[in-house]
């Protein structure tokens, strides 16, 4: 799998850098060597972090963390966007909003600001409206849909955060590492290495290498979940059955016994024929008066 997987990407250009003179020294371990005056990436180093990122994301998704996958630059919105859907987890693909994971309070706000404003829509009261009031609602609605569409179901802070150029998302790392949330990036070679926790170095302006990158991941993301109900069916069929345990019997005075059991609930029995009856005190008392 890891060879086919390597002649695709090699397909895509994974393995092409930025020009020699816009490096970063800092990725000088993950660079193959230079055509010319390009940088070449290793792509056994794209595997190796690859690999890495889909253990990782498989194992903070398996424990009930969310992912939130960030790349607003125009050759990653749509990848990323589809990405996303396929595992059902958040995105940013717009614009990442100084504050997403960092002020995440007022972010909710403005989720709750979008649902009334779709409510309003929906039901036909922004078109009551007068025409400027109603322009500037729909000019609102726009722009909060636009931006926060993606993580609207987001009602809580994520446990990992994919990007797509760490150079372009460093607000989105910046937030994430003063959180203490793990991040994933595919970089290129003029990006920090020293920014994330994993790195995938990868031509990061082909369409088709991104495309293949975050399918892989959003492939992991899946099999996460897939950990999650594993891991929940497994529990509830190693769950204990409760038995009900036998008590002592108690004679009753109509020739009927009351079993005890370990939940309180009595149950009521035939006396067999050799078992006396036996007269409790309450119902006949020793000095009652004629």
């Amino acid at each position: 799998m890891n060879k086919e997987l390597a002649r695709d990407l090699i397909s895509a250009g994974v393995h092409f850098g930025h020009a020699a003179s816009r490096w970063n020294p800092k990725m000088e371990p993950y660079i193959f060597g230079k055509r010319g005056m390009i940088h070449i990436i290793n792509v056994k180093e794209t595997l190796r972090g690859l690999l890495i990122s889909k253990k990782l994301l498989a194992t903070m998704v398996s424990s009930g963390k969310d992912v939130v996958f960030v790349g607003t630059k125009r050759q990653a919105q749509k990848a990323v966007q589809q990405a996303a859907t396929a595992c059902g987890m958040h995105y940013v693909s717009e614009r990442w909003l100084g504050g997403t994971l960092t002020n995440f309070r007022t972010i909710r706000t403005r989720l709750t600001r979008l649902d009334e404003l779709e409510a309003m829509e929906s039901s036909g009261r922004l078109e009551s409206e007068s025409k400027k009031q109603g322009a500037r609602l729909k000019r609102e609605l726009t722009k909060v849909r636009t931006n926060l569409d993606g993580v609207r179901r987001m009602n809580r802070l994520p446990g990992v955060v994919v990007v797509v150029d760490a150079k372009k998302e460093y607000i989105a790392l910046r937030e994430a590492r003063k959180l203490g949330i793990i991040t994933v990036a595919i970089m290129d070679t003029d990006s920090d290495p020293d920014t994330v926790d994993v790195a995938i170095p990868a031509n990061d302006d082909s369409i088709k290498a991104i495309e293949i990158l975050l399918n892989e991941l959003a492939s992991a993301v899946a099999e996460g979940k897939t950990m999650v109900r594993s891991e929940e069916a497994s529990a509830a069929g190693a769950r204990p059955v409760r038995t009900r345990s036998r008590r002592r019997v108690l004679a009753t005075a109509e020739g009927q016994t009351v079993e005890d059991d370990a939940e309180g609930d009595r149950g009521v029995e035939d006396v067999p024929a050799d078992v006396p009856a036996v007269k409790s005190e309450a119902a006949q008392p020793e000095n009652a008066i004629q």
